[in-house]
């Protein structure tokens, strides 16, 4: 089977009347025989895979990307069914056998197609959409899947869900760390720019685009955004740094194009992440620029000339465009006035650099190897889950509300610093993750270890008002243990 993707260019010669009303990037299954009927009228179970695809942008599932990992699911089990002679809409029994051999191979196989249990979970969750959409449209008349009732609670009200029976059971949430403390933040952004712990240079290591990484990196730390969300920045993007430095954050504005569900929403930034970046496009960037032949490759599509360029938009092509109408596919054909991409990172000749999944990696192997064992492996959402859980510790114990009243008086952003004075912390950072309700940050937050922010913030509290010294409290909780069975 063939997975290939939709693109309209040149759809004139096609000898259609209209462009056809497919999305670009569009993921289409065709059978290794290019044929889409058996006989007139009689048409293969990849016409009706195709269909479903088409529909997911209307269904919930808005991103490129995530289309390519429903076709992928789908295409992989259709395969496997076929090597062992069941199709993608037989009977029951049939399926049900199907998935249990397919449950055995992707758990002990070969080594390359085996799948960790998140995910198997994904897949079985992908194909449980596909198989419920495809009786509701009388494609098939069974799915392979078995479902028990559970009762869930959210936000304290009780509801009876399905539970796939063939997904696999999975550690509690809780009990994996995903994201840096504070030290190791410190080693990752030192790695990043090619320095020691110490923060003095690493003899032992040659990079390049250390200043590149090391601003980006610090921009993922302090903002929070997604990977696709700072890839693909534009440099006119940025905020403005302020004359004086602050000790309240900047706001930053997150462009809906390059947003998960092309949702709008402002985070912040920190005054010296935002001076590093911006010592980055003044220096590196602006040398790395200067005089860049660079175009985008023509399977890339047609080059995007900027000219007359602002802080909202510029002329592309001759005809004016906001920044945050742009795609990520647009924004990586950007081409400046002066030559090289638009993006805020550049490769040494000019052109968008996008491989942080790989820059993040290789920093992380590389502190593992020299100085800390038991530093973790770096992924961007990683760094994600980290500026939630330093934001949460400044709310809480009030960090950004004492720089609030510092501030207050002086020229500073007034409805930031009221925002930072009254707002509660869960709905503060609901804001900053871009998340829809509360409820999303708190399932979120669930899965990251808090229990130790709150902790401290009530022993630092205790300290701070002169409640307990802290020998004191030592003797008062050691006293708790030693009147033990004297009361029963």
């Amino acid at each position: 089977m063939i997975l290939s993707f939709f693109s309209s260019q040149s759809w004139e010669s096609w000898e259609v009347e209209r462009r056809p009303l497919i999305p670009e990037r569009m993921p289409v299954l065709v059978d290794d025989d290019l044929r889409f009927e058996d006989a007139p009228g009689v048409r293969r179970p990849t016409v009706a895979v195709n269909r479903w695809l088409r529909g997911l942008p209307a269904s919930g599932a808005p991103s490129p990307n995530s289309w390519e990992a429903y076709a992928r699911a789908v295409k992989e089990w259709t395969e496997f069914l076929a090597e062992h002679g069941v199709a993608l809409f037989d009977s029951r029994d049939q399926l049900k056998l199907g998935l249990s051999r397919y449950a055995e191979h992707r758990a002990t196989g070969p080594l390359k197609q085996r799948f960790a249990a998140t995910t198997w979970g994904q897949h079985m969750s992908i194909l449980s959409l596909f198989y419920r959409w495809a009786m509701e449209e009388g494609h098939a008349e069974a799915e392979p899947f078995t479902y028990r009732t559970a009762r869930a609670l959210f936000h304290g009200t009780g509801r009876e869900v399905r539970v796939n029976l063939a997904v696999r059971r999975t550690p509690r949430p809780h009990v994996t760390i995903k994201y840096l403390e504070p030290d190791f933040t410190g080693l990752f952004v030192n790695g990043l720019r090619g320095l020691a712990p110490d923060g003095s240079p690493d003899t032992g290591y040659r990079g390049r685009e250390l200043a590149r990484n090391g601003a980006v990196g610090e921009l993922a730390l302090a903002t929070g955004l997604r990977a696709q969300e700072f890839t693909y920045l534009l440099t006119y993007e940025i905020p403005a740094l302020p004359p004086e430095p602050m000790a309240i954050p900047i706001p930053f504005p997150v462009p809906s194009g390059v947003a998960k569900g092309r949702k709008f929403r402002t985070t912040w930034i920190s005054y010296d992440a935002l001076a590093t970046v911006h010592h980055y496009l003044d220096l590196d960037r602006a040398v790395t620029s200067a005089g860049s032949s660079w175009l985008p490759p023509r399977r890339w599509g047609e080059p995007l000339l900027v000219t007359s360029p602002d802080a909202r938009g510029g002329q592309i092509n001759g005809v004016r465009r906001r920044w945050d109408t742009l795609t990520p596919d647009e924004r990586r054909r950007l081409v400046s006035p002066g030559g090289g991409s638009c993006l805020l990172a550049l490769r040494n000749d000019g052109g968008p650099f996008t491989a942080w999944t790989t820059v993040f990696e290789r920093t992380s192997d590389r502190i593992r190897a020299r100085f800390e064992p038991r530093f973790p492996h770096v992924f961007p959402h990683r760094l994600r889950h980290s500026f939630a859980m330093r934001t949460l510790e400044y709310l809480v114990t009030g960090h950004y509300r004492q720089a609030a009243k510092l501030v207050k008086d002086t020229d500073a952003d007034a409805a930031l610093v009221f925002y930072l004075s009254k707002a509660d912390p869960m709905l503060v950072l609901r804001d900053l993750l871009g998340h829809s309700s509360v409820l999303t940050t708190e399932k979120y937050l669930k899965r990251l270890d808090t229990t130790r922010i709150y902790r401290d913030a009530y022993e630092n509290a205790g300290l701070a008002d002169g409640l307990l010294g802290e020998a004191a409290a030592e003797r008062e909780a050691a006293a708790e243990f030693d009147d033990e069975g004297e009361d029963c």
